[in-house]
């Protein structure tokens, strides 16, 4: 057993983009933070949700509160966050088969949270949206948009980590320290270091998402959360250029998504028992509802090719038995346990969304200075992340020596910090990625500077092996990169390398038919006969 050598104002449980927001926030106001997540960042909720930039307009008939709070949060964080974003616009569409007498109500709706929601003709909508639905009988224009929500986690990490905050990823809570009534730490195993430590904190945040139920089972206290799975399917190339919605109350599969160089249908809404939240799968009827339904949006996907299939667990709060969950309030849920249990020292922020984890930061890490009586007001919504903070044309110009494909990636990718691939060699500037025009430049500076432990975090940090071939091309060459950086050993790197292609097989596995299935028995057959990489399993 190590005892941490720091005592820290506050421990935050959670690697999303919730504990990601509330590290910052903290760190900004001078507290001593530490950021614990049991394996890389944005792999629960965060990582698996469709990209959408909500205006709010989706739920400004059913939540008004979480309407509101969307379109606050929406316009922050095309100021502040503008690298991770693409302002797309949206549109609700009304198909033959939706009653056209919603529209009028949607539109009030969104007036009232003071969402600017304009009926135009659907001509109109089909000249802004080639791809949409020809039969369609009415079109809503709203602000909505795609946000990245790695890149977003990561810029909060970056500055969180640039104002003092530490983060420790492979870290997972297995116990809460307690005295009496108090949290006065947290029990951590190392998967790295493969060791047992205890850390010491005045507060513990609990921002663990749907396995906040189990963090608070770990402190004594009870948080029942409702799991509601969402899958969704992503295509081969970007379908659409503006968000898709269909015009109706919330259902399955009635947005479609601009996303980099792809498009994302979805999302299915399904309870699932609590046990199952690490081990979700997406089924055929899933996928066929997902094709079924998005072909009404965008007739254009029954000739589109599927990359891939994923799930995500919506992390709401069980209020009433709804079976869908689709009732339930996405509104954010901040419980001082102090006063809900009489245990000091421990607070739970769940519930809420993407969009509004800025303003989850903002309510808990109030809650945690009051507390600590600290003074210092908030600044995550005037202050730029990392990446947001210069004139993109300007850093255009700096690394203009970087060939203008890869150059136009990284600014895309990492905004201003691509600076920092100024100084390229030639070898540097080789590509890694063809899909996404990742250069070992690129890769290197992942490693440096964003905590990459794995090819999987790597993805994350660069979108490697997320493009069209999966891996295929790039995922040894990736592994030779780091390889040569001497961190991994031939072993390791064979081994990581291995977890990375079964990992990209979970996603093709639900929808490997036709020319999808062949190419991945070729990818099979080129990294078991000729890597001979025999555990890559499927």
């Amino acid at each position: 057993m190590k005892y941490s050598s720091d005592v820290f104002d506050v421990v935050v449980i959670g690697g999303g983009i919730t504990g990601a927001g509330v590290a910052r926030d903290c760190s900004r106001r001078g507290l001593n933070a530490v950021l614990l997540e049991r394996y890389d960042i944005s792999t629960g909720a965060t990582g698996r949700n469709h990209g959408l930039l909500h205006s709010g307009a989706r739920y400004a008939v059913t939540d008004r509160e979480s309407a509101e709070e969307c379109i606050k949060e929406n316009m922050i964080l095309k100021r502040i966050a503008s690298h991770c974003i693409e302002e797309t616009n949206g549109l609700f569409l009304t198909l033959p088969e939706d009653d056209i007498n919603y529209q009028a109500k949607f539109v009030e709706a969104c007036n009232l949270a003071g969402i600017r929601a304009d009926i135009i003709d659907p001509k109109e909508a089909l000249l802004l949206e080639p791809s949409a639905n020809p039969s369609i009988v009415g079109a809503v224009k709203v602000p909505d948009g795609s946000v990245d929500p790695f890149r977003l986690t990561a810029s909060n990490m970056i500055d969180a980590r640039d104002h003092g905050a530490k983060i420790l990823t492979y870290h997972e809570v297995i116990g809460m320290l307690r005295e009496q009534d108090r949290i006065i730490g947290v029990e951590v195993f190392d998967h790295k270091e493969k060791e047992t430590k205890k850390i010491y904190a005045s507060i513990v945040v609990n921002a663990g998402g749907i396995w906040g139920q189990h963090i608070s089972m770990l402190a004594g206290v009870t948080v029942k959360m409702l799991p509601a799975k969402g899958s969704l399917l992503i295509f081969g190339h970007r379908v659409n250029n503006v968000v898709l919605n269909r015009c109706r109350k919330p259902a399955d599969s009635d947005i479609l998504v601009p996303g980099d160089t792809i498009s994302l249908i979805g999302t299915t809404s399904m309870n699932i028992p609590y046990d199952e939240i690490d081990n979700m799968t997406v089924t055929p009827q899933e996928v066929d509802i997902l094709i079924r339904e998005g072909e009404k949006l965008a007739p254009r996907l029954a000739q589109t090719r599927i990359l891939r299939a994923y799930a995500g667990v919506r992390p709401l709060v069980a209020s009433d038995n709804d079976p869908t969950g689709r009732n339930v309030s996405r509104g954010i849920i901040l419980l001082d346990h102090a006063e809900r249990d009489g245990l000091q020292g421990y607070i739970t922020i769940t519930g809420g969304k993407l969009m509004t984890y800025r303003l989850m930061a903002e309510w808990v890490t109030d809650l945690v200075c009051k507390k600590l009586n600290v003074s210092s007001p908030c600044t995550t919504a005037e202050e730029r992340l990392p990446g947001s903070r210069e004139n993109i044309e300007e850093i255009n110009k700096k690394i203009v020596s970087l060939p203008a494909t890869q150059r136009k990636a990284a600014i895309y990718r990492h905004g201003d910090l691509a600076e920092k691939l100024i100084d390229n060699t030639q070898l540097d500037n080789s590509l890694v990625c063809e899909c996404e025009g990742v250069s070992v430049g690129e890769v290197k500076y992942a490693l440096d500077e964003l905590n990459v432990k794995s090819l999987v975090d790597l993805r994350r940090r660069t979108r490697i092996g997320m493009g069209t071939c999966q891996g295929e091309l790039c995922a040894c060459r990736a592994s030779g990169v780091m390889r040569s950086t001497e961190r991994f050993c031939t072993k390791r790197a064979k081994d990581d390398l291995s977890s990375f292609l079964t990992e990209r097989w979970k996603g093709i596995y639900p929808i490997a038919w036709g020319d999808t299935l062949r190419e991945s028995e070729y990818t099979a057959w080129v990294y078991q006969g000729v890597c001979g990489l025999d555990s890559v399993e499927k």
